[in-house]
């Protein structure tokens, strides 16, 4: 029997894209309950808003999913908002678990914590060995203090609080909005979009150079659910596959699999973001045995397939 087994566990964010794979996998653990505070009802941004949701919710665990995110357009019109309500939403929220003795705290962290020219494929240790790259920065220090606070806690308090660091996300259920999507979605929808138009081209932000790694939401959801579960350590963990594809090989995928067959327009005006982010993943399987199982075309498959049929719904176009 696990750790999770028969306990209460309450997942913030539970209602978003990786909060719904979270709360789906957690079923397998066999919990007491499942608790999901929602924003309408409970503001995580205020005091009053935690507590009630941990008063509610009476959880043995705590697993910290919301935030408030987006791509490199999103992140550079509101940096001081980005920074403001990650941090306060966990800064105040470890510190009510605390309070109220929750036995264990699970953070997300974010790849954007670490330093812009972290030498590939990121280790856990390179964190704190520059800063982030531009763009993304406020949103990624104000996720690394929470890292600074769990270790802190666990050193003072016997806190058992632990740090997951999940690389891009993408899979059903994604962000489409193209005003706060990450590329994934963005560039399943732009090619989508041009290519019921009939437009014989798209633009796309930056060279095509900077490469990313992605991770499916599903096995995103196995990794912090396994952590959970087994975890129990001060160190960063990081969630990935350790392999990464450039933006240009990236697009040309997702080309394939919608069928666009129109002109791709780099805008060189716009920013890349981080040259380069692929994460070291041996970490998480050694200390408690995960590794991704989904294969990049698997996965995008099955996300341009579930945009096709949910924009067929929600607009009425043919699926």
């Amino acid at each position: 029997m696990g750790a999770l087994a028969g306990r209460r566990v309450m997942v913030t964010g539970g209602g978003g894209f990786l909060g719904k794979a979270v709360v789906a996998r957690l079923a397998s653990a066999d919990p007491a309950e499942v608790f999901v505070p929602r924003s309408r009802d409970y503001d995580l941004r205020h005091r009053d808003g935690i507590e009630r949701a941990i008063s509610d919710g009476r959880p043995d665990v705590i697993v910290h999913l919301a935030a408030v995110v987006g791509g490199i357009g999103a992140n550079l019109e509101n940096p001081g908002r980005f920074f403001y309500e990650n941090a306060v939403m966990g800064i105040e929220l470890i510190e009510a678990a605390r309070v109220a003795r929750v036995g264990k705290f699970v953070t997300i962290g974010t790849v954007c914590a670490y330093p812009k020219f972290t030498p590939v494929p990121f280790h856990e240790d390179a964190i704190w060995d520059g800063y982030p790259e531009e763009t993304n920065a406020p949103y990624g220090l104000a996720k690394k203090m929470l890292l600074v606070q769990g270790q802190a806690y666990r050193q003072q308090y016997g806190m058992n609080v632990i740090h997951l660091i999940p690389v891009n996300l993408y899979g059903p259920g994604d962000n489409f909005d193209p005003a706060s999507s990450h590329v994934i979605p963005a560039l399943i929808k732009k090619c989508i979009d041009a290519r019921d138009a009939g437009e014989d081209h798209i633009d796309v932000w930056g060279t095509g150079s900077a490469s990313r790694e992605f991770l499916y939401v599903d096995d995103a959801a196995e990794g912090i659910v396994l952590a959970a579960d087994r975890y129990d350590g001060p160190e960063p963990v990081n969630l990935g596959v350790g392999r990464e594809i450039t933006i240009r090989e990236l697009i040309g995928i997702i080309v394939r699999l919608t069928g666009f067959d129109g002109e791709i327009r780099w805008d060189a005006t716009k920013p890349d973001g981080q040259p380069r982010r692929a994460l070291d993943t041996s970490r998480a399987r050694e200390l408690f045995g995960f590794s991704a199982e989904t294969s990049f075309e698997d996965g995008l498959r099955s996300t341009v397939e579930w945009y096709e049929q949910t924009r067929g719904v929600a607009t009425g176009l043919p699926a």
